[in-house]
Formats: structure tokens, sequence, C-alpha cells
């Protein structure tokens, strides 16, 4: 079984932090979204993955590489443009050939892996297998209708949603999708829907069984969405200190601190990432943060959020909470008078302010 995992796209509802990288490739938990997809696959046994990018550029591949530190090779494949989700399976036919596979949505995370998955599709018999969630806005997603445990139909983002199952990013097929995704029509926002394909599958007569995810699953399109998901991921961590932390300071709970971070005078409630040569001074760092690489944060407080590499934080005198900072970013107490706000921000930014 090969393994098909989705990149592309420009992850409009992530802006700002999408104008400068690739949204698949964004940390949760100090680790790039896209690392998640790849290792559920190796820890499924999978042992060749195609991944499909945005055409003219290569972040990604220069990001991921050859899959050679997974002990897997990599093929890349190029979309010209966003075509919708059966159309990254339409350009994979070459490279999938008549195998089953599993289509991983790369910005998609949940916890226990897709082995499981992988061995119900190959038990049941079916041509198609999808993963179910309940979720609290099924309109955001491809909905199935079921009658009497049977899928008769996948409705791609309703109005009026008949159950409050999304389709989650982890499907498996056999070679019949192809015949699918080349005959349905591309939909009012011009787009060919992986629903569609379903659909057709079902009318055609093909087998489309499913499973219910019982873990957690997150689509990390929303800013939100990655805030839930760094949470989620923490909560597994194990404690580890390969830093360096004063007599001072105060650490407890699952708390990771990477080579070369220094803990100085600061008190830590995990579960927290720090990550490497990062400095914490005089500062306090609540439940449910990542902190990337040579950030320095300093005299200032922080809880619940996700800071990006090579930031300073300095002198904040308030608790920075459910934020996401991106690469670079400093924010820093005002040293002349007057004491005003100074902002340099790019499009689409969100701030508040007290």
């Amino acid at each position: 079984m090969k393994a098909l995992i989705a990149s592309g796209g420009h992850g409009t509802r992530l802006r700002p932090l999408t104008h400068t990288r690739n949204k698949h490739l964004l940390p949760i938990a100090n680790k790039p979204i896209l690392f998640y997809a790849i290792e559920a696959a190796v820890e499924a046994g999978i042992k060749e993955i195609g991944i499909v990018h945005n055409a003219g550029n290569t972040e990604v591949q220069d990001y991921i590489g050859d899959g050679s530190r997974w002990n897997v090779k990599i093929t890349y494949i190029p979309q010209l443009t966003p075509g919708g989700l059966a159309q990254v399976v339409q350009l994979a036919e070459d490279f999938i050939g008549k195998e089953k596979f599993v289509f991983y949505l790369g910005d998609n995370m949940l916890v226990g892996g897709i082995k499981r998955f992988i061995d119900e599709f190959e038990k049941s018999g079916c041509n198609c297998f999808l993963t179910l969630s309940k979720v609290k806005d099924p309109e955001r997603f491809g909905v199935p209708e079921i009658q009497n445990g049977r899928i008769v139909r996948v409705e791609e983002k309703p109005k009026h949603p008949k159950t409050n199952y999304a389709v989650a990013g982890i499907y498996l097929y056999d070679y019949h999708i192809f015949e699918a995704v080349k005959a349905i029509k591309p939909s009012a926002r011009g787009e060919l829907e992986i629903s569609d394909a379903h659909t057709y599958l079902i009318e055609k007569g093909f087998k489309v069984g499913y499973t219910e995810i019982t873990g957690w699953w997150k689509d990390t399109g929303k800013p939100t969405d990655l805030l839930e998901a760094n949470r989620l991921i923490l909560d597994s961590f194990t404690q580890r200190n390969d830093g360096e932390v004063n007599q001072f300071s105060d650490i407890a709970g699952r708390v990771v601190i990477e080579a070369g971070a220094k803990i100085i005078n600061s008190k830590i409630r995990g579960p927290v990432v720090i990550g490497k040569n990062c400095i914490i001074e005089n500062s306090y760092i609540g439940p449910y943060t990542s902190v990337g690489d040579r950030t320095e944060i300093v005299g200032s407080e922080m809880e619940y959020s996700i800071v990006l590499r090579d930031c300073k934080i300095l002198n904040v005198g308030i608790r920075i909470e459910g934020s996401i900072l991106g690469n670079d970013v400093e924010i820093v107490q005002a040293q002349t008078r007057p004491r005003v706000h100074r902002f340099m921000i790019g499009d689409q930014s969100r701030i508040e302010v007290v």
C-alpha cells in the first residue's frame, strides 16, 4: 500500500502566517504539521509516499527531502492550480497505479495513527473506506448521509447537514477512485469535490464503508485549530530536560526543554515545550505553550500559545494568551515617552489590546 499526502493550497484562513510559508509546515509542538502525516504513514508500514505540492514552489521538497530520514521513498507531484481534493487524486494516478492507497490531508492530525484504519479497510473488501468524526460545525466539511448503517451520499459543505459527522481527512481507496475523480464535474465553487467522487462510487454500486474516529482528530485550517492541536499533542509529551535550569526556577508538569535552552529565575507549568537555544528569564510560561528555537522571553508571561523560532518577547506587562507568533516576531516594552502602542503589522494580522 502507498500513501498520498496533500500539501498544496494557499492556507488563506491562516494568514498572515501563510504569507511566508506553506501551512503544512507550520509547527505544532515545535514539529511541522506535515511531519505528523508522514510519521503516521511510516508507523503504518508504508514505504512509498507521494506528496502533492504547489507547482513552482520547492518549499515542501526542500524541507522534507527524499524521505531518507524516515527510511521511505517520497515522490513529489506538482499541482499547477488548486482544483479540489479530487484533482489531487487525479494527479497521483501514475504514482499509485493499481495499488491500494491511503489519502491523507497533510494539515489534518489525529491521535493513534492510521494503521487501524488500513487494517479495517483491508478486511472490509471495500473499494472506498472513509473515516468519520463527530464535529460541532459539520457544514465546514464533507458530510455523509447514513441510512441503515450505510453511507448513501456525501455532500460537500452542506448548508443543512444531515448528520453531525464530518468525513475526516484520511481516506482509503482502491484504483476505482480514479474512475470516479475523472467522471465528476466541478462544483459551483469551481473545484472537483472529493465528496462528489464518493457519491459517484456509491451510485455506481461500488462498496463504500466507514469507521468512526473515536479519539481526537483536528483539521488545522484555522488559528483556533492550531492552538487546540498544539494542546492535544503537548498532552502526550513526557517530561525531559536537555537544557539548563537554574536553582531559582520552578518547573512543574510535562515540560520538555531542548538542548541549549536556558531557564533563569522563571516558572514553567507544563505541558510546555521549549525549543533549542531559547532563553527564558524572569518569566512565566503556562500550560499548552510551545516555544520555537532561539526564542528569548524575558520579564513576560505567556500561556496557551504557539511561538515560532527567533522571537523576542521582552518585558511585556500583560500576559500573552491564545496567541500565535510567527518567525522573528518581536514584542517589546516601549523605552521612550510618551508610552504608546507601536505596531508594524502585515496583511490579515489580528491583534487585541487592552
